[in-house]
């Protein structure tokens, strides 16, 4: 059992603020390698209880280090056809969509107008699911651009305009806050820059512009944003619309065979 201790401030009927202090207990039971969690938490501005309930897995063994050169791939897949957005989703139908193809051209327009609420733009993604495969496309940031490669749908690749920072687990080509690159080999942003990401049994490759700056490296668990936790299972490839504008091109994957 763990309690966890809450602050808030509430204001009483003459309008002054008094600090309350609040404690949540949760609750934790393991039967093998599931584990379920209950959460009871009172609230704060009300009488009685908040409760949630939630579990959890135990991630798989990290699989050995693929020998990629006795890996082999299916036919390409053209993921994205140049006229439009057939095959792609949102990956929440709710928010808005600054997606559009714009001779042959994938293109993300966040628009934010000053002095008004932001829009909550969407992710993109991927009608179909893929397990492992290799991943190549183009990809445009303008300045102070960001966004995400997801693969599987809870691995980001980082799109980052971070050309001559120094080298970060945020930056361009980056596993998202999990592994750095070994080397910078972004462009200035508004380059078309290219990635060539290959991710076999839970372990990726990522080659930046020509450079490989990721060699066959273990995933240690999904990234933010993932749309699950579940390492095991197929998933699509998402694109990440919901910070700045950026735009992709000749998106193509080759499933690996099994």
């Amino acid at each position: 059992m763990l309690r966890r201790k809450h602050a808030a401030q509430r204001k009483g009927k003459n309008g002054k603020a008094t600090d309350l202090i609040t404690f949540e207990t949760i609750t934790a039971t393991v039967d093998g390698d599931l584990m379920k969690l209950t959460s009871v938490k009172p609230r704060q501005q009300a009488p009685g209880q908040d409760r949630a309930e939630f579990t959890g897995r135990r991630e798989p063994a990290m699989p050995p280090a693929p020998d990629l050169k006795q890996v082999k791939f299916g036919e390409p897949l053209l993921l994205l056809n140049g006229n439009d957005l057939a095959g792609w989703r949102l990956t929440d139908a709710q928010a808005e969509s600054g997606w559009s193809v714009k001779a042959g051209v994938l293109v993300n327009e966040v628009v934010k107008e000053e002095g008004k609420p932001g829009k909550h733009y969407g992710n993109l993604r991927t009608d179909r699911e893929f397990e492992d495969f290799n991943l190549k496309l183009e990809v445009r940031v303008p300045p102070k651009g960001n966004s995400g490669v997801y693969l599987r749908g809870i691995y980001e690749v980082q799109v980052q305009d971070s050309y001559g920072k120094p080298l970060d687990s945020h930056n361009m080509g980056a596993i998202y806050s999990r592994i750095k690159p070994t080397v910078n080999a972004e462009r200035p942003a508004g380059e078309w820059q290219t990635m060539d990401i290959t991710l076999v049994a839970r372990h990726v490759t990522v080659v930046l512009n020509g450079q490989k700056i990721i060699d066959n490296q273990p995933l240690p668990g999904c990234t933010g944003g993932a749309l699950w936790s579940d390492v095991t299972r197929p998933g699509p490839i998402y694109l990440q619309g919901d910070h700045t504008g950026v735009e992709y091109r000749n998106i193509v994957l080759k499933p690996v065979l099994r």
